[in-house]
């Protein structure tokens, strides 16, 4: 969990034009003051990763990465220090290729001497993109850099982007050899502030989470890519459903907003004391979407409490339909797998309501659903 500046503030390098949106040393220190603030960071949040555009267009003369030196004057290290000391982790970017996606120096060449640098400037997080890769094995690529990253003794959380690589090329992914070797990746497009990048997104993993959810766990992560909520695109029902449809896929919540002028309802969102707990379900398992009908869409992830191989289940109920008034949507349990004989106690995690009685595996749920909304549950077993 934590906040990356790549989808809101993309590669905005004008200061002058933009003092308030360009990447820099005061958007970032903007930040984790507002991650602490706000209670981002008591509430899980606790990664501040600046994605690219960070870097000086050329290497200096000793051949080592440099901070931008007008958008970042004391350098990263004085910046490092700085968010640390607000209970924050640190996570930087950089790209297995011969530049970064926005054309800055890439790690080719400069691996090891990097990620030494990268350590000892203390990151906790690194981010590494596949623009540019001139070459035809990424993933040994990647695997060597983890071990150079391994070798620094620090722990650091290492997030690969090959698999998107792979998957736009129609090349294969060894996701066992990657589960071994990456802490998430991405294995799809970057997200856009869109319902229609969203909903793209969701069909994805739906159609891919026969082979990928198996791969993914405490430790090793599918990444959907970030939190949009809070930005241009989304309504306040179509935010709740990126929430809740991040959570049922266990992905990580890297928000990407402007905490500085978030909306009060966007931020009860992604705050929700509920939802993040789900989220942090020690089991860690992936969840799947599980029913399909009158454009109505039922997704389930298997989470903790559970009693031998009864599990209790959060359900995502997400409409895809646009006709306009709240629609009624009746759903028997056993159709999703909620076979547990003793049956639910069941909470609606948005309006932290529960709703009476025990639901039995031959029990119907009706609920309405806004368009482009969700109903968004979690079922707890009696035990």
């Amino acid at each position: 969990m934590g906040w990356m500046t790549w989808e809101r503030f993309r590669c905005t390098i004008d200061c002058t034009k933009y003092p308030n949106e360009c990447i820099s040393d005061a958007l970032v220190r903007r930040t984790a003051d507002l991650m602490v603030e706000k209670g981002y960071l008591q509430a899980g949040y606790q990664y501040l990763i600046i994605d690219d555009c960070w870097l000086e267009y050329r290497r200096s003369e000793e051949g080592n990465l440099v901070a931008d030196r007008t958008r970042f004057p004391y350098g990263m290290p004085k910046l490092i220090e700085y968010v640390h000391s607000k209970g924050l982790k640190f996570g930087i970017y950089e790209n297995y290729g011969n530049k970064t996606c926005e054309g800055y120096p890439g790690l080719i060449g400069h691996e090891k001497v990097d990620v030494t640098m990268f350590a000892e400037w203390g990151i906790d997080y690194i981010k590494v993109d596949g623009c540019y890769y001139d070459g035809y094995n990424y993933a040994k690529g990647y695997e060597a850099l983890g071990q150079y990253l391994n070798q620094t003794g620090r722990p650091i959380v290492y997030s690969c982007s090959y698999p998107a690589y792979h998957d736009a090329s129609s090349i294969p992914t060894n996701y066992q050899v990657l589960s071994e070797n990456c802490n998430l990746w991405r294995n799809y497009d970057d997200i856009q502030d869109s319902w229609g990048s969203v909903t793209d997104i969701m069909d994805y993993y739906a159609l891919k989470q026969d082979y990928i959810a198996q791969y993914a766990g405490p430790g090793h992560w599918n990444d959907p890519d970030m939190l949009i909520i809070g930005n241009f695109g989304l309504s306040y029902d179509q935010s709740k459903v990126q929430m809740a449809i991040w959570t049922i896929l266990a992905a990580p919540l890297l928000l990407s907003t402007d905490l500085a002028t978030i909306r009060s309802e966007f931020q009860e969102i992604l705050l929700n004391k509920n939802i993040i707990e789900v989220h942090q379900d020690p089991l860690g398992i992936q969840g799947l979407r599980v029913y399909r009908k009158d454009k109505v869409e039922v997704w389930t992830r298997k989470v903790t409490p559970y009693q031998n191989q009864d599990y209790s289940y959060a359900v995502a109920i997400c409409s895809r339909r646009d006709d306009g008034f709240p629609y009624p949507f009746t759903l028997d349990l056993k159709r999703i797998s909620l076979l547990h004989t003793k049956g639910y106690t069941i909470k609606d995690l948005y309006t932290n309501e529960n709703l009476p009685g025990v639901f039995y595996p031959d029990s119907q749920l009706t609920v309405r659903i806004n368009p482009s909304g969700v109903v968004f549950l979690k079922a707890t077993i009696v035990q």
